[in-house]
């Protein structure tokens, strides 16, 4: 079965614009490079200020560049929301791999779309069959400036609902949890690698509210943090797909 490989993605929720260090749409593009896909929630309240909103553009560019899926939402519907970028960004990642395959088979200029109906309706099959079967590798990115204090109950709602919801699949699923800015740092690890995040309402006890928002440093410490878990488990990543490596010939 054509289940190894893992999906890798950074999923970073946040409310406004980054405001310090290194620039998130660059930090976002380099993990593109480097095999991880980074996916965007923005969280906005219903009653934003306009120059809040047109802010929150920078979600749209930092996932463009980190080849993921992203979402403005209002509070409320953040949980829905967090399960549906993370399915919806493995589909994208697997559909990239599966087109990779079939343009070394058929040609450069094949895609899923220009099979005929009933070879397309197999392989559609085997793009599901990969995203119930593969490792999936989540980091989780939260804004923690102050202005995100009212929202930081229902994040924790959602990725617990995230964790329910992903562990269901046949393929393992390893989750991490890091914030910005941190109490010393620009970014802090709260949840070191870990297959389950019940343990995230101790975590966010944890969380000190207030302060700058440095994503773009936050997202490199982020790759780094990919990086160290590869290294401490001798992985290495293919450049087949942005979010994917594949470790076992997939």
């Amino acid at each position: 079965m054509r289940n190894k490989g893992t999906l890798r993605q950074i999923l970073l929720i946040t409310d406004g614009c980054s405001n310090q260090g290194e620039d998130p749409i660059a930090m976002a593009a380099l993990a593109n490079e480097q095999g991880i896909a980074v996916n965007v929630i923005g969280v906005l309240n219903e009653n934003a200020p306009e120059y809040h909103r047109q802010g929150l553009k920078e979600v749209e560019e930092i996932a463009m560049a980190g080849g993921g899926i992203s979402q403005v939402v209002y509070t409320k519907q953040l949980a829905q929301t967090v399960k549906m970028v993370t399915q919806k960004a493995m589909a994208q990642t697997i559909k990239g791999v599966v087109n990779a395959e079939l343009q070394q088979i058929l040609g450069s200029q094949s895609s899923m779309e220009d099979l005929p109906p009933d070879k397309r309706g197999e392989v559609i099959e085997v793009v599901d069959e990969m995203g119930e079967t593969m490792n999936l590798e989540i980091l989780v990115l939260i804004d923690a400036s102050g202005s995100m204090e009212d929202k930081m109950l229902t994040v924790q709602e959602s990725l617990l609902d995230l964790s329910i919801s992903l562990n269901s699949r046949i393929g393992d699923n390893e989750f991490a949890l890091y914030v910005f800015p941190g109490k010393r740092t620009e970014a802090e690890e709260l949840l070191s690698w870990s297959s389950k995040l019940e343990s995230i309402g101790k975590t966010f006890s944890k969380i000190s509210l207030g302060g700058i928002t440095p994503t773009g440093p936050a997202i490199k410490e982020a790759i780094a943090a990919f990086g160290r878990k590869r290294s401490s488990k001798r992985r290495f990543l293919s450049d087949d797909a942005p979010g994917y490596s594949n470790e076992s010939g997939l």
